[in-house]
């Protein structure tokens, strides 16, 4: 009897590459190599080995000296490895030079974040918006497809047509990055006739770095079900929806993830979804505490809000989530060596630059256990209370807050003191 035979798609075997240079420390790029790691989890492919060089400048040819390239090749032939992941962006010539060499598939990072993105983007304009990063990420790359046509060559009967062919390339990518660009416009119309129609609602938005918990969150807070796994962009487009905590509606938006050393071009492309943080009243910053660097996940988040955003003066509540994920490790009494971030308990980072922080702007929480999320909630709406008490000086509330009025200065009469505390003391439904 004929066997049947189950293919299975086999998964990419890859090596990482970066460098160690003045600006870069051993220690930076090893954190840049394991964020380039999840990376290539999340794209699918599986890394084998990594490959570091102390080098002052990037190799303007190779990236990396001859040396550690001929190291590299030869661990790729050994190891029947099909790819190499690059944490810096390559020119043109280098990746033409470096696949000569090793015979396989050459990504950077930029390429990969595409890569990943092109993978999970669902809706009409993620789509756009990616595609439109494609082209311009390929834009400038054109020339080592068309090596053969790169110039004419010379002798009887071999002048060709030169770059011919490179040239109808880049008007076609120019007039289709041109109709992206145009589409782009008219998808940020109609979001922006919609965010219009919002105006009567608080928004509050929800950013961070990426893979941070923010749709998690989102699903807890609204009781939605936003797409939400442990990779890396797993959201691509905003999603808003309405959320009411005790008498207060608003909005709650989920965006896209930062990350460093994301190409200028790609955040450019994803401005129009940006732009729900840029209009929103109330940022909520979520930060992931158990990752070794989240000050400089903070950082770069703040860094890029203010540059693309302009979100640096909005009111934000700071949420350190993912406190059941925390671990350190406990110093023996005989160990001499200076205590690094690694080895203090949670409850003392508390006491540090986050104790400084106004009462109310930092939370610490656990989405996915639903840990403090009742202290989460009283926050927003108590930033949220006042932001809707500021638009609208008039009682727009779903409803009113007996429980929070004043009580009457004059309580002599019992009976009267015992109905007054029968209608101020109702309670309220809270619903969340």
């Amino acid at each position: 009897m004929k066997e049947l035979v189950i293919s299975k798609e086999t998964t990419e075997r890859a090596v990482l590459v970066g460098l160690i240079t003045q600006q870069q420390s051993e220690q930076k790029v090893k954190e840049y190599l394991d964020e380039l790691e999840f990376l290539a989890d999340t794209a699918g492919a599986q890394v084998v080995a990594r490959f570091t060089q102390k080098v002052e400048n990037p190799n303007p040819r190779t990236f990396v000296g001859q040396g550690k390239l001929a190291e590299i090749k030869e661990f790729v032939e050994k190891n029947e490895i099909g790819m190499a992941i690059f944490d810096d962006d390559l020119s043109s010539k280098q990746v033409a030079n470096i696949e000569k060499e090793l015979q396989i598939k050459i990504l950077d990072r930029s390429s990969l974040i595409l890569d990943i993105f092109a993978k999970r983007a669902q809706t009409a304009t993620a789509k756009t918006q990616v595609e439109l990063a494609q082209y311009q990420y390929l834009l400038p790359r054109l020339t080592r497809m068309w090596t053969h046509l790169e110039r004419q060559r010379g002798g009887i009967g071999m002048r060709g047509p030169g770059e011919t062919q490179i040239e109808t390339d880049r008007r076609i990518i120019l007039r289709r990055i041109s109709l992206l660009k145009e589409e782009l416009r008219d998808i940020d119309r109609q979001k922006t006739l919609q965010r219009k129609n919002r105006g009567k609602l608080t928004r509050v938005a929800l950013v961070g770095y990426t893979n941070v918990g923010k749709s998690t969150l989102m699903n807890l807070l609204s009781k939605s079900d936003v797409f939400a796994e442990n990779k890396l962009f797993a959201t691509l487009d905003t999603t808003v929806r309405k959320v009411t905590i005790e008498n207060l509606p608003f909005l709650l938006t989920d965006t896209v993830g930062f990350i460093r050393k994301l190409p200028t071009h790609l955040v450019e492309s994803f401005k129009s979804t940006l732009d729900e943080v840029r209009d929103a009243d109330l940022l909520v910053h979520v930060v992931d505490i158990s990752h070794p660097q989240f000050e400089e996940q903070i950082e770069v988040v703040n860094k890029t809000l203010a540059e693309v955003c302009g979100s640096a003066d909005k009111p934000m509540i700071v949420v350190f989530n993912k406190i059941d994920a925390y671990s350190h490790v406990p110093k023996d009494a005989d160990d001499l060596t200076p205590r690094t971030r690694e080895n203090i308990p949670l409850e003392e980072l508390k006491t540090t630059w986050m104790n400084r922080l106004e009462q109310g702007n930092c939370v610490f929480v656990s989405a996915k256990k639903g840990i403090n999320i009742d202290e989460l909630k009283d926050a927003i709406y108590a930033k949220a209370h006042e932001i809707h008490t500021q638009r609208f000086p008039y009682n727009d509330f779903l409803y009113q807050k007996y429980d929070d009025l004043a009580l009457p200065a004059d309580t002599s009469d019992t009976s009267d003191t015992s109905e007054t505390c029968l209608l101020y003391t109702s309670p309220s439904p809270r619903d969340a």
